[in-house]
């Protein structure tokens, strides 16, 4: 077999695209830019007619590659050249996410003391470019009785602590007048821990990113009942689409922990005629628990 052969060309094309290819994920690359077939100038355009006129005898049955730009393709980047590529803000969010449910540390975690202390400075998704302080939770770590919102507003992010602006006043009433309880012996967090910008909804890939700490808030806990507090709260436990209107006042489970999903407290307060609602959702939990 000679050295030009078409089937020898070809394998020297597979190399050089292979060794190409691995200097590019080295620098960080994962793809390429479909633009880049398009940016050859025209000494280039020149060259690579010029090649495939030399070549075209050569791989006459070979397979062809029309329309892309051979000769850069072809040739491997020497370590020289090679440029790194460093890690946008964008970046280095996405390469703290993994999966936190198989992460060793989390399964080693034992306390919400640990549980805060691995959550760290989170970098986990888009959120921690905004927030001012993550808002882990607060109560009672041995609580009987979890409050699982949506996600931190305003007030919550400049303190640090969940529900503490208008709809946390609202809820603390519900808890110390209601239920007859104190805030302090109740468990109170939300599903995202950083507040979202202009206290938008959260979006999926923000909930992923933070369920896992919920999780593992709860796993602790090991609260009898759990008042979910809104929508997001709601299907985020009982992994379902239905709305919570649907969902609430009616007895759900989370890991074998019963759940009440109700309004949130900062829908009553738009809504303050469907504070009847909540109260009878309240009262169910008030019977389970024995208090009523």
């Amino acid at each position: 077999m000679t050295s030009d052969s078409p089937h020898q060309l070809l394998l020297q094309i597979t190399e050089s695209i292979q060794q190409y290819m691995e200097s590019l994920q080295e620098g960080g690359v994962t793809g390429l830019p479909r633009a880049a077939a398009r940016g050859l100038g025209e000494t280039e355009k020149r060259r690579n007619g010029e090649t495939e006129k030399s070549t075209r005898g050569k791989l006459s049955s070979a397979p062809r590659f029309p329309d892309s730009p051979t000769p850069r393709f072809f040739s491997p980047l020497s370590p020289q050249s090679q440029v790194p590529i460093q890690p946008s803000a964008t970046t280095a969010v996405a390469a703290d996410t993994g999966d936190l449910f198989l992460s060793p540390k989390m399964q080693t975690v034992q306390t919400l003391e640990e549980l805060r202390a691995e959550i760290g400075d989170c970098r986990r998704c888009k959120l921690c470019q905004g927030r001012t302080h993550i808002v882990f939770g607060v109560g009672n770590p041995r609580a009987e009785l979890v409050f699982v919102g949506e996600a931190p507003g305003r007030d919550e992010d400049l303190k640090g602590e969940p529900f503490v602006g208008r709809a946390g006043q609202l809820l603390t009433e519900i808890i110390t007048k209601g239920m007859k309880m104190r805030r302090e012996d109740v468990y109170i967090a939300n599903v995202v821990k950083c507040r979202p910008p202009e206290n938008r909804n959260p979006e999926p890939d923000e909930i992923a990113s933070c369920e896992p700490f919920l999780v593992k808030q709860l796993e602790i806990i090991k609260p009898r009942i759990i008042v979910a507090l809104g929508t997001f709260a709601a299907q985020t436990l009982l992994k379902t689409k239905t709305p919570i209107s649907r969902l609430r006042g009616v007895w759900h489970t989370y890991q074998g922990i019963k759940v009440m999903p109700t309004l949130h407290p900062a829908y009553l307060l738009r809504n303050p005629n469907d504070k009847r609602l909540v109260w009878q959702d309240i009262q169910t939990v008030l019977r389970e628990m024995g208090r009523l």
